[in-house]
């Protein structure tokens, strides 16, 4: 019975991981950049529902939209702010300055929220039900979080792959004359892409917000296991990041029940470069085809 919890645990937090490394799949494949604010843009999402939702009072339907719109005009600032001026110019600058304005959004909201973690009220945690009769007390929202992420990564594979405005998004990394000559707006599409990867980003902070409290550090090693993620599921492939994300959340669920969770984050990790120095372009990228 423990261990099946540790599973439903693990898959739901995968799911987190998956979303998050979703926005860096987003952004590495229409520009070669990624966001490494991605992990304050969770935090964002979270705090910036409880705000709606607590401080004033606002339905919770519209207190997620709210703070999703909000967390997309952040990535429109990120990219504007702090990736756009360097990559323009060929500089790798924006990795820096990426995560430098991750750290001001957190001591931001650390200044006007507050350090004292909150906790937001949801209905699918308010009572537990038993899963299969075995007497496992399992919130709804931990059932919920794994659908909700396997439907968005299916969701962005078949907009990315299926669709034209898709494939223009993915064009514009590939050949950028080639893709400006064709029509496509290459400024526009970076900012669409980095606004949906904060997007989904505040997706999961708003997910995990009920299951954890909300406070201004909560996205910090989030965003670090995020970006592992998208690395050991190749950032290259959206269903890769996705079940990657599944994977490393089982793994951890898995040696916190057996080990403790002391072993946790030592083990994932190096698992993580164990896979990796066996796969280097992650389990489900494949090698980049340079043609000289």
């Amino acid at each position: 019975m423990q261990l099946l919890s540790a599973l439903i645990s693990g898959l739901g937090l995968g799911s987190m991981y998956g979303l998050m490394a979703l926005g860096f799949y987003m952004t590495y494949a229409v520009s070669g950049t990624v966001n490494f604010a991605q992990g304050s843009s969770m935090m964002l999402g979270a705090v910036l529902c409880f705000t709606f939702a607590q401080t004033y009072g606002l339905p919770m339907a519209l207190a997620i939209v709210l703070a999703l719109l909000l967390c997309a005009v952040y990535g429109l600032l990120v990219e504007r702010l702090a990736v756009r001026p360097f990559a323009s110019r060929g500089s790798n600058a924006w990795l820096m300055s990426t995560v430098a304005l991750g750290i001001v959004l957190d001591n931001v909201v650390m200044h006007t929220f507050g350090r004292e973690p909150r906790s937001l009220p949801s209905p699918l945690v308010s009572a537990p039900i038993d899963l299969a009769g075995v007497g496992l007390g399992v919130y709804p929202l931990q059932l919920l979080i794994p659908v909700i992420g396997l439907l968005l990564a299916a969701a962005l594979h078949t907009v990315a792959r299926r669709t034209r405005w898709g494939v223009a998004l993915l064009a514009v990394v590939q050949n950028r004359d080639a893709a400006r000559l064709m029509g496509i707006p290459i400024s526009r599409a970076i900012a669409v892409a980095f606004a949906l990867s904060t997007l989904f980003a505040g997706v999961a902070g708003i997910l995990i917000a009920p299951l954890f409290n909300v406070n201004a550090d909560m996205g910090t090693l989030f965003g670090l296991k995020a970006f592992a993620v998208a690395i050991l599921g190749g950032i290259t492939s959206a269903w890769g990041v996705m079940i990657a994300g599944l994977l490393f959340g089982l793994a951890e669920g898995l040696i916190t029940v057996t080990l403790g969770s002391s072993y946790t984050q030592m083990i994932t990790f190096a698992l993580v470069i164990a896979v990796l120095a066996l796969r280097p372009n992650g389990l489900f990228g494949r090698a980049e085809v340079k043609k000289v």
